[in-house]
């Protein structure tokens, strides 16, 4: 391993590797961490360079750098990057769509001894003769992008990922780095579990954006509001992003805008890839107004300047609603953020989050990993028991997570001889303890629709940022601040001090245990509790007895 990196020489490094003229707030330490052999897990909203920090750190550390990422068109957009640089190392990746030729000049590159960036998909690296060829390679650093992915309790887990964990002490854990665009503190937290990463240095920067204007807006009916979303949509002075629920409304919306005059795609998850990459490229290169897309949209999207991002729905929660909004005003200047809603969306919003395993399955796989004397993959025994990949992989990932079973390179295997029966209690006791998470996230995300306070201050408290009382940059501060608006307002909004209770405080509740606070109001706080939740708590409880401060308040 090479001597650890200063901020001199990794500055020295950005400028003539990669060109770059300085560094951005945040990226020298978490690079510093890294070289030095420090887990590290960066929280950095998109466009603030997090790529950077692995591009200079494995510079600096030499050998192999495997980079975990879950796109295709981002693995290609960051090895376009680091090739554009002029003294880069090597990028290669190995995935799906490697040819031959590719994958053979990428084995080389990965077992030449020099140093490389290579770029492997969750699912490359749970594949036994991947893993057993990158295991034999000098990997010096392991980059987790998209890290989120890793949480059961984050917007976007990806049972793939649970995984890694696994491969990465398999690989003699090398330093990890954790990279994530928004990431509340518990989720901060599971990642660092999930991982194992050892006494992590935590960088987490700019969270605050305060060049996007944030505003929500009600609707009694959904003719209204659908009407509201293509007026917001048609007004933007600039490009913009609609986020909608369902594949069909990609659609209907993207038609409607075109009937409008304005250039519109849709984008969802079940289009074709090569439609997908046309849609990401006509974006990138500015040939459209507007896509109209649901949630697949945008992880590794490079686009400086959109200017409007508008929620024709509410997100399961209000990590996915901050990744989606911070993908406007990457240049730095002005944009806006819109919401609408009606009420009844948080219930449709509720009932299409959840997601259980059926006893079948459980008991189907359960009986599979007993009978079986060699690790198993979920594609294996969906083919055998006729059941989707989708739904075993789901079991597979619960059965590792109660404890039941470990994951490695070459699949899951049992370590525990319970029933299938137990096997079924615990995967329904898991299902159960997150069903209760979406649904609090869920709720989490009404508060923040229909909060009385600055709308900054809510978002940025729940992933544990102290924010101001107002932004001057929001629809509850331009109400606040509009003549005969009076006191009362701020008053509200401000709420009684007191020093006890503050976010990341540890409360203890009588029933649900140890809690940490996650937003403070005047009448109200929020508290995430591991096995419940999010859970909206009065003040009152205080003097009830129901809540008291924990020991670490």
């Amino acid at each position: 391993m090479n001597a650890p990196a200063t901020a001199e020489q990794s500055a020295r490094t950005a400028r003539e590797a990669f060109g770059w003229d300085a560094l951005l707030p945040g990226q020298a330490e978490a690079i510093d961490a890294v070289v030095a052999g420090r887990d590290t897990l960066v929280v950095f909203p998109t466009g603030a360079g997090k790529s950077a920090v692995y591009q200079i750190a494995g510079y600096e550390l030499g050998g192999v750098t495997v980079v975990i990422s879950p796109l295709l068109a981002l693995q290609r957009d960051q090895i376009a990057s680091i090739d554009a640089a002029p003294d880069a190392p090597a990028a290669v990746a190995l995935n799906s769509r490697t040819g031959a030729r590719a994958r053979a000049a990428a084995w080389a590159a990965i077992e030449s001894g020099e140093p490389v960036y290579a770029f492997l998909a969750p699912e490359q690296l749970a594949n036994p003769e991947v893993f057993e060829r990158v295991k034999k390679a000098d990997v010096r650093l392991v980059v987790v992008d998209e890290a989120h992915c890793v949480s059961a309790w984050g917007f976007d887990f990806r049972p793939e990922y649970a995984r890694i964990g696994d491969a990465v002490d398999a690989l003699g854990h090398p330093p990890v780095l954790a990279l994530t665009a928004t990431a509340s503190g518990p989720v901060r937290d599971d990642i660092v579990a999930s991982l194992g990463m050892r006494d992590p240095h935590l960088e987490v920067r700019g969270m605050d954006r305060p060049e996007i204007h944030l505003s929500v807006r009600r609707h009694e009916h959904d003719a209204d509001k659908r009407r509201a979303v293509l007026e917001d949509v048609v007004d933007a002075d600039g490009p913009t992003l609609l986020y909608v629920a369902t594949r069909k409304e990609t659609d209907a919306y993207a038609a409607e805008l075109a009937e409008r005059g304005r250039r519109a795609a849709a984008y969802h998850g079940g289009m074709a890839q090569r439609r997908r990459d046309e849609v990401h490229a006509a974006w990138s290169a500015g040939e459209l107004d507007v896509v109209v897309a649901t949630s697949a949209f945008g992880m590794g999207v490079d686009k400086a300047d959109v200017r409007r991002v508008v929620h024709a729905d509410v997100t399961e929660s209000l990590d996915a609603y901050a990744q989606e909004i911070g993908r406007a005003a990457r240049d730095g200047q002005p944009a806006r953020a819109v919401l609408h809603y009606r009420a009844e969306d948080f219930s449709l919003r509720s009932f299409f989050a959840g997601g259980r395993s059926r006893r079948a399955d459980v008991a189907g796989v359960w009986d599979a990993l007993l009978r079986s004397d060699a690790p198993l993959k979920a594609k294996d025994l969906a083919e055998t028991g006729g059941r989707s990949t989708r739904a075993i992989g789901r079991v597979l990932t619960q059965l590792v997570a109660c404890g039941l079973a470990v994951s490695g390179p070459h699949g899951v295997s049992t370590s525990s001889r319970a029933s299938a029966g137990d096997a079924v209690a615990a995967v329904r006791e898991r299902d159960d303890a997150e069903e209760r998470i979406r649904a609090s996230r869920i709720e989490i995300m009404r508060g923040y629709a229909e909060t009385l306070q600055c709308r900054r201050r809510a978002l940025l408290e729940y992933f544990g940022v102290e924010a101001a009382e107002h932004c001057g940059a929001c629809d509850r501060c331009d109400a606040a601040a509009a003549p005969g608006a009076g006191d009362a307002a701020a008053e509200r909004a401000a709420g009684p001090e007191d020093d006890r209770l503050r976010v990341d405080s540890v409360v203890e509740h009588h029933e649900w245990g140890a809690g940490t606070v996650m937003a403070v109001e005047d009448d109200r706080l929020t508290v995430f509790f591991p096995d419940h939740g999010y859970k909206v708590l009065a003040r009152a409880a205080f003097d009830s007895g129901i809540l008291e401060l924990g020991d670490a308040a």
